[in-house]
């Protein structure tokens, strides 16, 4: 690496030993996924392959002044460095930010000569990027009951009456339990996980204490899909926040294709069956993340998706929204052109250049992104201001010409 290059990056060892809170002292990470931290700055990490979280102790005191906006570019090249392996050996599974320090920690999968490693990267304020001692965290460890086992996978199916490629040969490969855990939500003193239970692929929601103590309960959670027409139990919540609708504590929830739905929390009972509420659809996409914000005197909620622009919701929207089912629409599946879609209060889509594949608040007003640029495929870590959480330098737009004057009355 060039010493011009203004990212200093600080090795450290993962050793993969420690002592945990709980009976099961081994801190035998198979793979760190899904991130959340708590107010208190405990790190809760999603191992899809144990069936387990952790729970990491990571105190901290005092945090930046001033969040400025800032770009890393090729995150993933220098991430894979450090981690002494190629840029196209690692996966960036998620990214949560400190409550405290407003550092930034990613998941990343690594793949070496023989095994599949996980690793935890940090991301501090002045740049400084550094694999995580895990070992040297107090932990805690909670494994989840009616995790699926590793035989049952997805199996093979193509688009419609074309063949299955290659890609859609290898996905049929992938063991059900790799959705196990797909997104976590801390809230008083309890973690709810989304995700896949059972082995006949059911869509789950677990709701443990915290701190742990063996204890959780599991929900079955159907939904009706605009998008589908159909009555769905299968593909787990994507992403979710908790938020106060209609005067009590509700789960706001993306699914793949894409409708949201609310999921009151005194529903999400141990052995319960429940029907999640159906409020909105805005058409095909797998949601990636769910971020709540504030602007000026409201609550927003910025989902990111692999497919679309970013959608800003604002939760007023939310409040007395339209629960819908099959009653309400013409019976049928819903392409985007469809002219019932997007349906509900869907809020309004933000420019946003490159496809943001991971996303997450930093302090009070800041977004920071994950991107993959749209013309030149570097990953970049973008932090941006929530007002306008975008890079536009790819873009040559009016303000870029020599004659531009931002005074309006000015005609030329």
């Amino acid at each position: 690496m060039s010493k011009q290059n203004k990212f200093a990056i600080t090795l450290s060892v993962a050793l993969l030993i420690g002592t945990s809170a709980l009976a099961d002292t081994s801190l035998d990470i198979k793979f760190a996924g899904a991130l959340e931290f708590a107010e208190d700055g405990t790190l809760f990490v999603g191992d899809n392959y144990n069936g387990a979280i952790y729970a990491f102790d990571m105190p901290a005191t005092g945090g930046p002044e001033q969040i400025m906006p800032s770009s890393i570019a090729n995150i993933d090249a220098k991430i894979a460095e450090l981690l002494g392996v190629g840029v196209h050996a690692i996966e960036l599974n998620d990214m949560a930010s400190h409550p405290i320090t407003q550092d930034l920690y990613i998941s990343v999968t690594r793949i070496g000569s023989s095994a599949s490693r996980p690793a935890i990267i940090q991301v501090t304020q002045d740049q400084q990027i550094s694999l995580v001692d895990l070992a040297s965290f107090d932990f805690q460890k909670q494994g989840l009951m009616e995790f699926p086992e590793g035989e049952t996978t997805f199996g093979v199916r193509g688009m419609g009456p074309m063949p299955p490629l290659t890609r859609d040969i290898a996905k049929g490969e992938i063991p059900l339990r790799t959705l196990a855990i797909m997104d976590m939500e801390y809230y008083e003193g309890e973690l709810f996980v989304a995700g896949v239970a059972h082995d006949n692929f059911l869509s789950s929601l677990r709701r443990m204490p915290f701190p742990f103590d063996g204890s959780q309960g599991i929900t079955n959670v159907e939904m009706y899909h605009i998008t589908h027409d159909q009555y769905e139990s299968r593909a787990p919540i994507r992403a979710m926040s908790v938020q106060e609708i209609d005067g009590k504590p509700q789960l706001v929830a993306a699914y793949t294709c894409s409708p949201i739905v609310l999921v009151p929390l005194e529903d999400i009972q141990d052995g319960a069956k429940i029907a999640a509420n159906t409020i909105m659809d805005y058409g095909n996409g797998q949601p990636l993340d769910m971020i709540p914000f504030q602007m000026q005197d409201q609550t927003m909620l910025l989902v990111t998706n692999d497919s679309r622009s970013p959608q800003v919701i604002p939760i007023s929207g939310l409040q007395d929204a339209k629960v819908v089912d099959h009653n309400d629409f013409e019976r049928g599946g819903k392409l985007d052109l469809h002219p019932v879609m997007p349906y509900g209060p869907v809020g309004e889509a933000v420019m946003f250049d490159g496809m943001s594949m991971h996303m997450t608040q930093v302090g009070e007003g800041m977004l920071a992104s994950i991107t993959r640029d749209l013309y030149t495929g570097s990953l970049n870590l973008d932090t941006n201001p929530t007002w306008f959480p975008n890079r536009i330098h790819n873009m040559k737009a009016e303000f870029d010409f020599p004659d531009y004057a931002p005074d309006p009355t000015r005609t030329q």
